[in-house]
Order: structure tokens, then sequence, then C-alpha cells
């Protein structure tokens, strides 16, 4: 184990090819780990020499550092980064006898029990975890590196009464050279509750704590290479940037195109729009603090960047070295379902599938399989313009044969070139009329459908859920409202059709050698409710330990009504937490709250957190005969867009599902 995988480049550039660790992280952790080992002298049992070398199936004592390293592990949840773990247990059966667990070869407490205390390879060890009378204490110790911090951790849904929980803390610390530095630190809401009234000799760190300590976020998964640019969100607009590009900003912005490389100063809402597109391609994508400062020295050179789990690592290359791992790792070619423009009349969502995403888009014919659910899921009613209809508009308005004519052009190679024209075209389109007979109809449909309520017009394209190319965020939904005069029906179709062309969408396309014209778009239109207090985003698998046999768990990202979880404001914070709805209890782990909710609250009640995970069950459940988990996940994520709004009789409120996709993992 390392001191510190904090990698970065320090004052001086290294030769190229060299990485450089800070060397702050060097002294303060050797110092760190002077400090705990003398502190730990004092107790007469860890005063034995060290022992050093291999793991051993189990320690009753940890003397040192090196003691520590033979047993740790990297935690299998990856939700904090860069930490390292011991699993234990306390066995009330045996004296209350204390065992460091080689974590490596025993990462699951049972097998470990099975193996080494006689446990029956039968038994119903979950009860372990809520029994009053249970024979085993089970946790971990977790170093966090960069906050120093060591901690006793319970699995979120372990229901220990905080007795159990000082009589193991005490013996652990008792028996590790870290003792008089450990800390507990609760991983669900009903443990922190519980820990409050822990006895004084028991300390605590919150989550909040931890995260406070950390310098980085690991976003998207990956390694990359380009040209190091470090330059603003505001300043994008001016910048003309492309898959070569490391670019490090200030923070996330959806008017990024796509790059090789992704580096912003503020943490995000792991569900932003920015992560899930990055996700997509996958484009390694890091949050760190102060990340303009620790790049400069690299400004306008050439390196390679690696996001991991736990850590990340820069390195300055050559030129010829960053060719060569281009050469080594090029961009796909994405192919997209042919457009089928035989379907002119506007269709039901209830008529719509999987199959129709030649003319309804991917947006338009998940939300179809989502109507089709039932029980649980609750899902407005709507209905789609087809992908003709935006043909013909640009057939009558001439513009596909500008279009042809602008894509086919040599220049529309040069990035410069195809930023100069695309700039324009958005809002060129705004000056031409969408056909008068389609604009009654889709009028008409409201009226009888959603009368004098808010409708949104969503894109729905059939560039969409494909391997290697983005569309979260890319493009622009717009809601017609009768009490706005300028919230018109025609006004939000054209402002739908011109986002197709929108910089990042092009450049999207472009990256993945998608011919522009082979995309089209539709548009998803469903009611506006009338009071939506909250909404955001879910996976319906824990990316955080996806592997089979993980801790299967739902991730949530909520706001308020007044923020947003798909595009925060600069400062802006969402409730994001790992929901274990399929365990007893069902607790939640907090990573962050809302910055728009009274300290102490949440974004979602209980049972609003119940119908929601209600509902992510049986979205994973249907969508699990259409798609296949990505690698190395054992139960299927689904990119899940909800809102919580009110019930039409009474004071209650209910979930409603507006759009589901397939996520693709956080990269590797």
């Amino acid at each position: 184990m390392t001191p510190s995988q904090v990698y970065f480049l320090g004052p001086e550039t290294p030769p190229p090819g060299k990485t450089v660790m800070h060397p702050y992280h060097f002294f303060m952790h050797g110092l760190w780990m002077l400090m705990v080992f003398v502190a730990s002298c004092a107790e007469a049992d860890l005063q034995r020499r060290c022992e050093r070398g291999t793991p051993q199936p189990s320690r009753q004592v940890l003397r040192c550092a090196a003691e520590y390293e033979a047993q740790a592990a990297r935690p299998q949840d990856s939700a904090l980064p860069g930490a390292y773990t011991v699993k234990t247990i306390i066995d009330q059966a045996n004296g209350d006898a204390v065992h460091f667990l080689d974590t490596n070869t025993y990462p699951m407490h049972k097998a470990f029990a099975v193996d080494h205390l006689q446990y029956p390879p039968d038994g119903p060890f979950v009860n372990e975890y809520f029994y009053p009378q249970r024979r085993f204490l089970l946790g971990s110790v977790t170093y966090y590196e960069e906050p120093g911090i060591w901690a006793y951790e319970l699995a979120p849904y372990d229901t220990a009464s905080n007795d159990m929980i000082a009589l193991a803390f005490r013996r652990i610390a008792g028996a590790a050279f870290f003792g008089g530095a450990l800390r507990f630190h609760p991983t669900s809401e009903a443990q922190a509750q519980r820990a409050a009234e822990l006895p004084a000799d028991v300390p605590m760190v919150t989550t909040e704590a931890l995260q406070a300590g950390m310098s980085f976020q690991p976003l998207t998964l990956g390694e990359t290479c380009g040209r190091v640019h470090v330059t603003t969100a505001a300043n994008l607009p001016f910048a003309v940037l492309g898959p070569r590009d490391l670019v490090v900003l200030d923070r996330a912005s959806n008017d990024l195109v796509a790059v090789g490389g992704l580096v912003v100063s503020e943490f995000q809402a792991p569900l932003a729009d920015a992560n899930l597109r990055a996700s997509r391609r996958p484009t390694p994508y890091l949050a760190l603090k102060n990340a303009s400062e620790v790049f400069e020295p690299l400004r306008n050179q050439w390196a390679c960047l690696t996001v991991d789990a736990f850590q990340w690592q820069v390195t300055a290359v050559t030129e010829a070295e960053a060719d060569a791992w281009f050469a080594a790792h090029p961009a796909p070619v994405v192919t997209v379902p042919a457009l089928n423009l035989t379907v002119t009349d506007l269709v039901d969502v209830d008529d719509l599938g999987r199959g129709d995403v030649g003319f309804a888009g991917g947006t338009a014919a998940n939300y179809g399989e989502l109507r089709g659910i039932g029980g649980d899921v609750t899902v407005p009613d709507g209905f789609v313009i087809p992908m003709a209809e935006y043909q013909i508009f640009t057939v009558d308005t001439g513009l596909r044969d500008s279009l042809i004519q602008v894509t086919t052009d040599p220049s529309w190679d040069d990035p410069t070139f195809r930023r100069i024209i695309v700039d324009g075209l958005p809002q060129s389109m705004e000056d031409l009329s969408v056909q008068a007979d389609l604009v009654a109809r889709v009028e008409a449909r409201i009226v009888l459908e959603f009368p004098g309520g808010k409708v949104r017009f969503i894109p729905s394209t059939n560039a969409e859920d494909l391997v290697g190319v983005a569309s979260s965020g890319l493009h622009e939904t717009a809601v017609v409202d009768p009490a706005d005069p300028e919230a018109t029906v025609e006004r939000a179709i054209r402002t739908v059709w011109a986002s197709l062309w929108s910089l990042p969408a092009v450049e999207e396309r472009e990256r993945a050698s998608i011919p522009q014209l082979d995309v089209g778009m539709a548009i998803l239109v469903q009611p506006v409710a009338d009071g939506e207090s909250a909404g955001g985003v879910a996976v319906t698998a824990n990316m955080y330990d996806p592997a089979p046999g993980g801790e299967d768990a739902f991730i949530v990202n909520a706001q308020l009504a007044e923020g947003s979880v798909a595009q925060p404001a600069p400062g802006e914070l969402v409730d994001s937490l790992v929901y274990y709805y399929f365990h007893n209890g069902q607790p939640a782990t907090y990573y962050a709250h809302s910055s728009l909710v009274p300290e102490g609250g949440t974004v979602l009640t209980r049972f609003e957190m119940f119908q929601l995970g209600r509902a992510l069950d049986a979205i994973r459940s249907h969508f699990r005969t259409i798609f296949t988990p990505p690698a190395g996940y054992g139960a299927l994520p689904m990119e899940v867009e909800w809102k919580v709004v009110p019930d039409e009789v009474g004071d209650g409120t209910h979930i409603e599902i507006t759009q589901a996709r397939p996520y693709p993992g956080r990269g590797e």
C-alpha cells in the first residue's frame, strides 16, 4: 500500500513520461503513521516486534502499519475514494475475541467464519447483522488516506445496538496501533441517529467530515490522453475543443463538446447530465479541488490522465506518445437505427415499445415500455410527434438542402469551420415556420388530453442508448404554457428540433462517426403535473459495488423542484445517497445533502423513498428482458428520471416516472 495514491504534478514539471507525487502527501502520511505508532506503544500488548510479510487468515492485534497493510484491501464499496479496509469480527462466543481478517482472501465475513470459526456453511449468517442475540459483531476498519482518519464501520443495514457498537469499538481500539485515533463512522441515517447516544469514549466521524478532507471525486473511470486546456465554463463559447483535448474547468457545463477527458474544480452530483454524458462514451471525468492550479504547470502540454475508483494520476507525455495512445484507442464507429419516415400520425405512448426507435426515438420508445409496466410504476400519459414531421419540416423549408451542402463540404471536417456553421443553425431555424397542419393537430390533441395544463416537449432521437455515444443534456426540452402567449406549440416544436443541431450534439455525432443526416428528432409530449415538489435521477443498481454478489442497492440523486439534479447551479448540492432497498430496514447512506433543504432534512420522505424503490425494482425487472447489464454488473442499471407530484385526492404525494434508459456504468 503506497503512502498516498493522489498523484499530480508538483511545482516543477517532470521529464516527459514521468509522474510526480506531491511531497506534501509523502510527508504528512509518514508523519501521521509515526504519530499513531508512537502513541500506540503505550499499549503493552502492542510493544512486541511488528510482524511483516504475508497476510494471515486473521490477526488478533495490529501492532503497526505493516501488519495493517498485510490484512488490508480496497473496499468493495467505492463511493468514498482513497481508502483501504480490513474486515473485523468480534466473536462473543469466545471471550469477545478480535479477528482482523485477511480481507483480500475474505472480502465477506461469512467465508472466514465458516473456514475458521466453525460456523455452519448453511447457517443463516444474515442474522448476524440483525439479531440482538447474535454471536458475531461484524464490521471493518477503514483508513481514509487524505483526511487521515481511521474509521470503524458497520454494514449500512446492521442493526447493532449502541452497547454492541461500543463493545466492538473498544475491543478493536485496544488491539490496534491506531486505537487512540479510531472513530466510529455511521454508514446509514439510522445508524447516525443511534450513534448520537454512544458513550463519550466512542468518538464519531460523519460522512460529510470524511468528504471534506478529500481533494478529489472520481466520476467516470478510465484512461485518456490529450493536450491540457485550462479554461472556465464561461469561456467555453470561445474555445475550439475536441476529442484530443484534456479539459480543466472551474465547474461542469452542458455547453462542453465531446472531449478526451474532463477535470472540474467543483464536486458533482454523480447523476448530473455532465457525468451521465461522460459515462456513456466513456470519457474519464474527475472532480478535483483547485483543479486549475494543479494542472497549470501542464497548460498546453500533452498529458495522460487515469481515473479509477480510488485514485487518479496524470503523466506528462510527448505529442508522439499521445499520438501512439490515440492510435491504440480509436474512437468508436457507432451505427444508429435506421429512420422510419412512414409514420406521420401522432402516436399514443401506449402504442410504443422498443421496436419503434426508428420513428419515435429512444426516449419515447422506452417511455412506451414504462407505460406498459403498470403496478408500482406510475407514468403520465402522452403522445409522440414522429420523426417524419421533422423531415417534412427540413424539406419544406429548404433546410435539408442546406444541411446536405454544408455537411458534405470538405471544410466540414475542420472543427473551426464546423463551429462557425453550427453556431448559427439553431438561431436561423427560429425564423422557419413549422407546418401549420402539424401545429393544429398537436394543439387539438393537447386540448383533448391535457386541457388547460402545461405540457413538456421532450427530444427523442434514434442516436440514444447506444454504446460509445452520449445523449444526456445534448438537446433542449420545451414547455407549452396556456398562460404564456410566448410558450406556444409552434415555438416548442421548433426549439426541440433546432436543438438537434446544437454544437455539443453535432460534435458528439462527429466523434462517433455518425452521419449527421442519419439522425432524426421525434418529440415526446407529456403533461406537467401541478405542484411538482421534487425530482431527480436514480440508477437501478449499485454502481459503487456492482459485481454479482455485491451489495444490491439503488443510487438516488434528489432535489427540490426549485433546483436541479441534471444541471445544478454553481454551488448547489443535491441529496446523493445509496438506498439499500433490498435489505432489512431499507437503510439509506447519504453522501451529500441538498443545499436547498434545512439542515437535518432530506428531499424525500421515507414513504416517498419506499415508493421510488418499488418503482425502480419493477423497472429493472421489466427492462432486464430488453437490455443486458454492462460488464461487471450483476443487476441491470437503468437510469431513471422521476418526479414527486401531489395525489389527485387528498394531501399525499406519489412518484411519477418520466424517463428511463440503460446506464452504461462508471467506466473501467
